[in-house]
Formats: structure tokens, sequence, C-alpha cells
């Protein structure tokens, strides 16, 4: 394997030191913010820094580049015949969940097992994908099989925070002021498209997402448990669109990317919805309501007892804090982040029967958990690099813990 570059920068003359993969390459000084081009091999008279000017290096030590854990990077999957789990009653509920939605939906197992992660750990999901590849057709056969309730919210430029949480209307008869919930009173919402809504409405899903509950008026009213957002946006359209902001970012749990489906999963979509039959009366008919919201709120809870080893703890701190030092990216993801990233590893843990969570569990979920709290650093978005290569980048470079 190629020995690490270490080189100085010209600017500061701060020693760096980073992986032989970054040769050539360009990439940022953490102390003076220059743009520096990594040699392309190391120079034969490169002057070696006193160990005392030397700082704690970028890197950390790297795992093996075909660790099976590190190749599990970002593909969120459940192995419905691993035997290293017990058959438990969260495990069982979990294959009867995705096996009801089978029947209906095709396909996207990261939409559908991210989504239920989501949901059974008390976050939320933002999904960018184009249209017309079922995304509210999956919130309905959800809530169908959960025995939840579920609405949408069609976000455009004119719509107001008030058509979304509800506003208190003035009753003739009664001479009063009553309160008309708004949409998001539900319990499964999807908000297709939120990123067509100015900065005022989505400011008022922030109490929502967090708090679960609405105020207006100085009147609070609680939202009903479960409560799981699945909000989308086009990645092609970018007129009349708004960036969101930072800390709704950060309010959802997941980003999750959906691509469009396999030759055969398109083929079996053809075949089961080309029928023209009614779709609620599919849903109805052919579904069966599995679970219940007190069902869902029981395990949720339960998922918060998986074991989660002080060493895989600190593996979780150490690919969170290290967003915030790498040269590539602009910007760090925040504490929520490596909640959101151990409550997620546990909640897979539990879905696949174990009653602890492994790397494996943590690997698969960091993409979706860091790819919205990051940014890069400009000049690799002018390139065209994407946050999950960097990102896949920098995992491979932390030490993978034996739990």
């Amino acid at each position: 394997m190629a020995s690490s570059p270490t080189f100085s920068c010209p600017t500061c003359s701060q020693v760096l030191s980073l992986p032989a993969g970054f040769q050539g390459s360009q990439v940022q000084c953490p102390k003076c913010q220059t743009n520096i081009q990594v040699p392309a091999s190391q120079p034969a008279t490169a002057p070696m820094a006193a160990p005392t000017m030397v700082q704690q290096p970028i890197v950390q030590q790297t795992a093996p580049i075909n660790s099976p854990t590190l190749d599990a990077i970002g593909k969120i999957s459940i192995d419905m015949d691993s035997t290293r789990g017990s058959a438990t009653e969260t495990r069982q509920l979990f294959q009867a969940i995705t096996k009801e939605v089978g029947k209906i939906f095709v396909g996207q197992d990261e939409l559908v097992v991210g989504s239920l992660v989501a949901l059974f750990s008390g976050g939320h999901v933002l999904i960018e994908s184009v249209p017309g590849l079922g995304k509210t057709l999956f919130v309905r056969t959800l809530g169908h099989i959960l025995g939840c309730d579920f609405g949408r919210i069609q976000f455009t430029a004119d719509l107001m925070p008030s058509d979304i949480t509800g506003a208190p209307i003035f009753n003739m008869k009664t001479q009063e002021f009553t309160f008309y919930p708004g949409p998001v009173f539900t319990q499964l919402l999807l908000a297709d498209e939120i990123n067509r809504s100015p900065a005022k409405t989505h400011a008022a899903l922030l109490e929502i997402m967090q708090e679960r509950r609405v105020t207006v008026d100085g009147e609070t009213y609680p939202m009903e448990a479960p409560f799981l957002v699945m909000a989308t946006q086009n990645p092609i359209e970018s007129e009349g669109t708004y960036n969101l902001p930072e800390a709704q970012l950060d309010r959802f749990m997941f980003k999750l990317m959906v691509d469009y489906p396999t030759e055969e999963q398109e083929a079996n979509i053809l075949k089961m919805h080309s029928e023209q039959v009614d779709i609620n009366s599919r849903l109805s008919n052919d579904l069966d309501t599995i679970a219940s919201p007190e069902q869902i709120v029981a395990v949720t809870k339960e998922t918060g007892n998986v074991l989660v080893e002080p060493a895989l703890v600190d593996y979780i701190n150490k690919v969170v804090r290290l967003t915030r030092t790498w040269p590539q990216l602009y910007l760090g993801a925040s504490p929520r982040a490596g909640l959101a990233l151990m409550q997620g590893a546990r909640t897979l843990a539990a879905f696949q029967g174990r009653k602890y969570a492994i790397p494996d569990d943590v690997v698969q979920l960091a993409l979706p958990t860091l790819r919205h709290r990051v940014l890069l650093a400009p000049e690799l978005e002018v390139e065209g690099q994407s946050v999950d290569s960097i990102l896949r980048d920098m995992i491979r470079t932390i030490e993978v813990p034996r739990v």
C-alpha cells in the first residue's frame, strides 16, 4: 500500500498528512483554509518537520479497504434469512410490515427500510427523487398497514403557515373563535415538494417536527403519536424553489435518495398497476392492518433498550466529529447527527432481532444521517463531486471497532 503523503501548507507551513488515495487531488488546509494541491508522490527531498511542530493528523487510523463492514456504507438493507438475531416480536412485526408493503409497493428497499427505521426511532425523512416513483402510494400503503392516519400537503409558493397548522375561525353562532386543525394533524404526513414554499412556511414545520406540537395564538395543540414527516424534493427542477434552511435540514433524521427501479421491478409495476383497478379499493381489500399506533409507540420505546457498546459509541462519535475537521467538508455535522445515528442503529438492530448494535448498523445508516448535514468545500461543488463519495472516503479512514 502506498505511503501517506506528508507535505506543508505553502501559506502557513502547517504540516499535513493524508491517505495515499488523496494524491494529486485538491484539499483545504484546516488551519488557514488555503486550497492546496496534494503532491502526486512523496518528494524525496521533502523537509521533515520536527515532531513538536506536527499537529494531530487529519486522518485517523485507516481501516482495511476490503472490510466487510465498510462495504455496507450507505446500503440500507435487512437480511431476512440472517441467523444472527432471534425471532423477537419487533423482528416479526418488521417482516410482516414489509411483506404487506410488497403487495402494493414494488422495490425501493432503501425507502421502505429507512422510513420504518425513522418511524420507530421517532424521526423524520427527507426524500430526494424525481416524480412518479410512488412516494404517495407508499405513505398511503404504510398508513393502512399500521392503522395510522395519513395525509398529504402539496407545497406551493403561495402556501401559508396557517394552511399547514390550521387557524382559529370566528363562529357566528357561539360568538367565539374555534380552532380548526390543519392537514398537519395526522400521523403519517407526506410533505410533497417541500422546497417550493418560502421560509416562513418551512418555519411552521420546525416546532411541529421537533416538539410534536402546534402553537397558535398562544394555545398549544399536541400531535398524536406516532408522527412521521416524509418530505420530498425534486433534484432536477430548481426554478421557483427555496433551499431548506440548515436548522430544518437538521430536523430530518435521514435523507434518502430514491432512484429508478430496476428493469425487473419496473416490469412488476406495469403488471400490478395497469389494470385500471381503483387504488382505494386495493388498499382496503388487499392489505391487512397488522399494527396500531399504540404498538408503534411501545416498540419505539423498546428500541431504546438495545445495547450500544462503549466502543461503538466512540466510533459513532469519531464519525460525526471527523466531519468538522475533514478538509473537503466546509461544514460538519451537529451532535444531533450522532444521536440520530445511534438511535437508528438501535432500531436497525431490533429489526434484525438483536438486542445489541454492531458496526454494520452504523455504517449502513451513516450516509442517510450525514449527507444533508454537511456541506462540501466550494471548489468541490464546482468540480461536481458528491457528498456521498467524500463521506465514504472519510468513513473508510476510521478504524472499525470489534464488538
